[in-house]
């Protein structure tokens, strides 16, 4: 990653699917993302923000124009290079929590650092610092399933964090939340962020949305700002 660049920058992006008829999720959004940003994506069902994700996230390519990533254009890289610099740059939090149900909260933590280069003497130690900022070390042992919907979300925070990217891209994160489970994980989010991590956040939910420092509004598959 490049010093001094944007987090994130799309120019001139289009993601289309073959048809018939040919459908255009995303079209010509261009967006740039700073480093230590807190930015919110929204839009109705169907305006591309799962699409921009994917592309975020390095699971999906434009279809035309170019995203770059730290400043480095993710077109240049290979799948190898690709599955490395999601590994160690990019922390993803999910409506659905994706705990695996067998194996308890610390190893839950641990598993991403099993493939992302985090060297082996720092693992456990980085995942109980990050269980501990969440507010569940005392949680280490218990499996997914004898936790709350809030308990599993903020084990699935401190999975992303752990490995300390750049990015956390979270995908309604509130979405199986009640309102106050909700309030608290953006709380931790901001706290997250406060201490410098860029994060973006596709939701539906507008106090969600308001709660960025900007906001960005996806319709049709194009960009508007202010959301």
């Amino acid at each position: 990653m490049t010093a001094g660049a944007p987090a994130i920058e799309l120019r001139d992006v289009t993601r289309s699917f073959p048809g018939p008829p040919e459908v255009q999720a995303l079209k010509g959004v261009s967006v740039s993302i700073a480093d230590g940003e807190y930015v919110s994506i929204t839009g109705p069902s169907g305006s591309g923000k799962s699409t921009m994700l994917n592309i975020l996230g390095l699971l999906d390519r434009p279809t035309v124009g170019e995203y770059w990533l730290g400043g480095v254009l993710s077109s240049s890289l290979d799948e190898d290079a690709r599955a490395a610099v999601r590994a160690r740059h990019l922390g993803f939090v999910f409506q659905a929590f994706h705990l695996m149900s067998r194996r308890n909260v610390l190893e839950n933590v641990l598993l991403p650092m099993l493939y992302n280069g985090t060297p082996r003497t720092e693992r456990e130690p980085r995942a109980r610092a990050a269980l501990e900022r969440v507010g569940l070390g005392h949680r280490i042992d218990f499996l997914p399933g004898t936790l709350s919907g809030g308990e599993r979300q903020r084990v699935a925070v401190a999975r992303a964090v752990a490995s300390r990217p750049r990015v956390l891209l979270a995908d309604e994160p509130t979405g199986n939340l009640d309102q106050t489970t909700s309030a608290e994980i953006m709380a931790l989010f901001e706290e997250l962020h406060a201490d410098g991590l860029t994060l973006v956040v596709i939701t539906h939910d507008r106090d969600v949305a308001r709660r960025a420092s900007r906001r960005i509004r996806l319709a049709d598959g194009r960009v508007s700002e202010p959301g």
